[in-house]
């Protein structure tokens, strides 16, 4: 742990200084001196050190002052003091500032090395700490998340600027679209970052269970309750819970879950003491939570404490020029997976592709990816194997065009359907249903006087 690592002697006694880097030298350390703390800043200005080792009383700038500065212009650098007897509480403030650990004067070789390999180690661990947190944002974060079109620009400035703030974050949208990686985004890319990450499937318990999960119970609480569990509100503090499927959610437990985002409060289950936490939510739905609560299935007084910053999702299909990015993506990512030599698809393979309705989203792309760089063996995938849709026969006479109509027709029909729900479903308000459709709001005003809609008619209507 010695070998190489620079240790930045500052001391205003030559004695000490001298007796120090014959010392350090012989443990194995790298060390260089400093006669007073304005000389020692300007030597990590040159060149960063491991360890300051720096005296506590000093002429001019005072060792207490040194290590302020360490700790706010070289936050890797790690200070340990030395002190005499009568500055022993002075040492201990050092401690609360963010030094490592102070020694008394007259100094021990054997204690100080043991003190150095102490403070190197905790250097060594918080470096593998920024780096695992680095590889986590590399591997959740907002970079991974692949596309170039409209739509997925607009997503990009929606996380941006919400993942900063603490606000409930609900992400709707179809199933497979990549909800989950969108809250690790979110996560990652916050104030919390450091803390943990929780998620939850909110549909796949029952009620008794989803509550245990969400609160935690005490021992006792229930038969097989047979120690303290503590619940994913808990086990997020500080951090974020993704609740997934919320629209699975029982309604009594929305009671419950409703209780604690309005107060940051809950009881465990079985339990009588007020727990308090510090938690950010996102939460995650496929299904249309309005719906749900016009048919009594979602309470919307919970809705619309989610719905602060809703992020719609866009489907696959919604976004086909996003498919060759994605397809390259997955190659990539499933070769090396998988040891195969697939680098790329011709252009006579992703035709298909484009074609496709993706009703399984990215998820489903990404499978038929996989599939085919396990069965190719050359450097290109020359053909992709896609499954009919579940319960969507192609060869049914409803999807022969009505007698005497066009495909223009009816496409032109059929877009003035979709481009009406969703206005009507946003009572009008044009951004949200250009985000419900998929579109930038510049391309929906160009569909609505193309189509020759007046909104008030359709809102009102």
């Amino acid at each position: 742990m010695t070998s190489g690592a620079t240790i930045l002697v500052v001391d205003d006694d030559p004695a000490v200084r001298q007796a120090l880097e014959i010392n350090l030298g012989k443990a194995g350390f790298e060390v260089r001196l400093a006669r007073a703390g304005e000389e020692a800043l300007d030597l990590l200005r040159e060149a960063p050190a491991d360890v300051v080792l720096t005296d506590l009383m000093m002429p001019g700038m005072t060792g207490l002052e040194v290590l302020e500065t360490v700790r706010h212009k070289w936050p890797d650098t790690q200070v340990v003091l030395m002190t005499g007897h009568g500055t022993v509480e002075r040492a201990v403030e050092a401690m609360r500032m963010g030094a490592h650990d102070f020694i008394i004067k007259p100094v021990s070789r054997a204690e100080l090395v043991a003190i150095l390999q102490r403070a190197l180690r905790e250097k060594s661990l918080m470096e593998r700490v920024e780096h695992l947190e680095a590889a986590a944002k590399e591997r959740f974060g907002f970079e991974k998340m692949i596309g170039s079109t409209q739509v997925m620009q607009d997503l990009y400035e929606q996380v941006a600027a919400v993942a900063e703030s603490d606000a409930l974050v609900l992400l709707t949208g179809p199933t497979g679209t990549g909800k989950e990686l969108l809250s690790h985004a979110i996560h990652y890319r916050s104030r919390r970052h450091g803390a943990a990450l929780v998620q939850i499937n909110c549909g796949a318990l029952p009620s008794g269970l989803l509550e245990s999960e969400l609160f935690g119970h005490e021992r006792g609480a229930f038969t097989g309750a047979v120690r303290q569990h503590l619940g994913k509100f808990e086990q997020a503090d500080g951090g974020t819970l993704l609740l997934d499927e919320i629209g699975e959610m029982p309604l009594d437990t929305q009671v419950k879950l409703l209780r604690v985002l309005e107060s940051g409060e809950f009881q465990r289950v079985g339990g009588s003491q007020t727990i308090k936490v510090d938690v950010r939510v996102v939460a995650a739905t496929n299904r249309d939570l309005r719906v749900e609560v016009r048919e009594g299935r979602f309470r919307k007084d919970l809705f619309y404490r989610l719905d602060v910053f809703q992020i719609e999702v866009p489907s696959l299909r919604s976004r086909r020029d996003d498919i060759p990015l994605l397809v390259d993506h997955f190659i990539q990512r499933h070769a090396h997976k998988h040891g195969k030599p697939a680098q790329g698809a011709s252009e006579a393979a992703l035709a298909p592709l484009l074609a496709h309705n993706w009703p399984g989203n990215v998820r489903e792309l990404e499978h038929v990816v996989e599939r085919a760089v396990i069965l190719c063996s050359g450097s290109t995938i020359t053909q992709f194997r896609l499954t009919d849709p579940v319960d969507d026969p192609s060869d049914d006479e409803d999807s022969i065009l009505p007698e005497g109509s066009t495909i223009q027709e009816v496409l032109r029909e059929r877009e003035r359907e979709l481009v009406v729900a969703a206005l009507r479903a946003e009572k009008g308000i044009q951004a949200r249903a250009a985000r419900r459709l998929g579109v930038s709001r510049a391309n929906l005003n160009y569909r609505i006087q193309k189509l020759g809609l007046v909104i008030k008619d359709i809102v009102y209507e």
